[in-house]
């Protein structure tokens, strides 16, 4: 899908300024060494752990610094949204938070908990479409009948910002990384992470993993093209048919390097979590061990910070990955 909108990058400072407004309202997530994975990848290993993170993924930055942002008129409009769980909750929370009304529209088959964890936050779920892109544009349409503010999952300067926080946090806990390895979805952290590592650790490498099944923001990086790609992954979060023009923009020009790993190497990497930090971590969030483990070879003898981004997986889908 080719977005045509210019919209302006944030910066350092609003990354600061989103810390500011965000701080009560989140948690400072640990940033952990591990042995077991230091052995694994023959380097010095560090997760941070965003699937400790209030909602149990890093989504929640984004949301609150976008709605703490809007004019009470706005927040009076509402809200409506579309996504594959942790973005959704995000803005649910968000919305509850300053006392403004939510829909979030999710694909049919959507994550059951991250579903049953939008409706608690009395947010209106409504399932549409097979696929995050026919729920957005079911999003999209309901915002045009309605005059609720639509939600870009990726497109919102104010979302990128805000979960932008992490990688602030990542950089004042540990100096002298050498690599930070972040998931990829729609690609709004692994750009945070890149416009924070760029002003405060410039000699950091970062590396963004995507699902090889779902490889549409792989694609529009490597050449521009932001086509429509089949998509058949198990990782919700990462499962996009397509790719946004603000966090690829970034990505394009900050991004060092980016992986692709199969749906097996993401499992695998689930149950290395369970096995070195006995912490849940979901298919999304174990994409950049997956990744790190396919460029090892890269990595030995660094000091590397690998992004566990959310933690929401279900009980099917954790008895699945042990099987």
């Amino acid at each position: 899908m080719t977005e045509s909108c210019t919209l302006t990058e944030p910066t350092i400072e609003d990354v600061l300024l989103a810390r500011s407004a965000i701080e009560n309202y989140v948690t400072h997530t640990p940033l952990r060494h591990y042995p077991v994975l230091s052995e694994l990848l023959d380097a010095d290993v560090w997760v941070k752990h965003e699937n400790f993170q209030l909602l149990g993924a890093f989504k929640v930055r984004g949301g609150i610094n976008l709605v703490s942002q809007m004019s009470q008129s706005e927040r009076d409009q509402g809200f409506v949204t579309a996504s594959s769980g942790n973005h959704g909750q995000s803005i649910a929370y968000a919305a509850k938070t300053f006392g403004a009304a939510c829909t979030v529209v999710l694909p049919e088959g959507a994550n059951t908990a991250k579903a049953a964890a939008i409706a608690s936050l009395r947010a209106k779920v409504i399932f549409h479409g097979d696929v995050f892109e026919r729920s957005r544009e079911h999003a999209e349409q309901i915002a045009n009948n309605t005059g609720m503010r639509f939600v870009h999952a990726a497109n919102e300067p104010a979302l990128i910002a805000g979960v932008a926080t992490y990688t602030v946090e990542v950089h004042e806990d540990l100096k002298d990384i050498d690599v930070l390895v972040v998931p990829i979805g729609a690609g709004s952290g692994a750009s945070g992470a890149c416009i924070v590592t760029d002003a405060l650790s410039s000699s950091t490498h970062v590396v963004g993993v995507q699902a090889a099944k779902a490889p549409a923001a792989f694609h529009a990086w490597n050449s521009g093209d932001f086509g429509i790609y089949p998509m058949s992954t198990i990782a919700e979060g990462l499962a996009t048919e397509g790719a946004y023009t603000l966090p690829i923009g970034i990505l394009r020009n900050r991004l060092k390097e980016f992986v692709l790993v199969e749906d097996s190497e993401i499992s695998s990497a689930i149950k290395q979590y369970v096995h070195a930090t006995r912490t849940l971590v979901e298919h999304a969030g174990a994409a950049s061990l997956a990744g790190a483990i396919k460029i090892k070879d890269q990595l030995r003898g660094k000091r590397v910070v690998l992004i566990a981004s959310g933690g929401n997986i279900t009980t099917d889908q954790l008895k699945i990955v042990l099987d």
